[in-house]
């Protein structure tokens, strides 16, 4: 069964205590002080302000090209967006955004995130392979280990010339991805089982030690009300009662180490600038489970 189908109508519920405010601000900050990027208004005191170079050339009357450049200059593109919780904590920072997913079960969600908050979010359902942009972009991230997803050396290869391909001049990558350490050490053969209320799930991590691709089959249990909606206190006397739906996925993330990446960003023209422990904020060690990585576009002679 295809990745995040099902998995899809339930993922916010197991996914509540992910820290998506905390991982924002953290990116923003990278953002300020390694990116070109700037978000359009300030939200409060502690975020950011409206980049003075936008008031100048707002104040100035600069011709459409101009604003056109500085809009790509600023805009944010989120790789595996996902249901879009990520993406809408960094829209309310101020930034434009656009969300990119394979998902189409989750960008439904996510755009019925985006309509309650009223945020204005382009999200595209694409492979971040075949990433396909109308313009450049000031900024690409990807979060919560969905680079991880490519498992085939070509294909991560593949994304990163995207990435570089679509980055403005002198643009910053961010992303991060789960360890070799983290799937060989740490959850490599563990199962997982959670009981909520309405859905219950058994993850079970399958690590093969020649490959480094972590398999994981998920079974959801998903609670389902048997014969026709209905808001009555007296369902079960009526014949309604409640059933518990089982669909089972199959995910496969691979393991990387930093050095791999590094290369990666390499072969696809862009230059790195620095790794950091995503737990710590410090220098990436040996027992670092997830690393965030930055990269910078310096041109596009790799695509020549």
């Amino acid at each position: 069964m295809e990745a995040y189908t099902d998995f899809a109508k339930v993922y916010d519920e197991f996914m509540d205590e992910t820290p998506y405010h905390d991982w924002a601000l953290y990116i923003s900050k990278l953002i300020r002080s390694y990116g070109i990027s700037t978000p359009y208004k300030k939200k409060d005191e502690n975020e950011l302000l409206l980049d003075e170079e936008q008031e100048q050339c707002a104040e100035s009357g600069e011709d459409d090209t101009e604003e056109l450049l500085l809009q790509e200059q600023n805009l944010v593109v989120e790789l595996g967006c996902g249901t879009g919780s990520f993406t809408e904590e960094m829209a309310e920072l101020g930034y434009d955004m656009i969300g990119i997913d394979f998902s189409g079960e989750m960008l439904g969600i996510a755009r019925n995130k985006m309509e309650k908050s009223g945020h204005e979010i382009m999200y595209l359902e694409q492979d971040m392979c075949e990433l396909d942009l109308f313009c450049t972009a000031g900024t690409i991230v990807s979060v919560c280990d969905s680079i991880n997803y490519l498992i085939e050396d070509e294909q991560i290869r593949k994304a990163f010339t995207k990435v570089n391909n679509y980055l403005y001049p002198g643009g910053l990558f961010i992303f991060d991805f789960n360890t070799l350490h983290k799937y060989r050490d740490v959850i490599g053969n563990v199962t997982i089982a959670e009981n909520r209320e309405d859905c219950s799930f058994i993850w079970e991590n399958f690590f093969d030690v020649d490959t480094n691709i972590n398999e994981y089959d998920l079974t959801l249990f998903v609670k389902r009300r048997s014969g026709e909606n209905s808001a009555s206190a007296n369902d079960e006397a009526e014949g309604y009662v409640d059933l518990f739906e089982r669909s089972i996925e199959t995910h496969l993330q691979r393991g990387y180490t930093l050095e791999e990446m590094k290369a990666f960003v390499e072969q696809a023209g862009m230059s790195f600038i620095t790794a950091i422990d995503a737990d710590t904020h410090e220098q990436p060690t040996e027992d670092s489970e997830r690393i965030y990585v930055l990269a910078r576009e310096h041109g596009k002679d790799a695509l020549a």
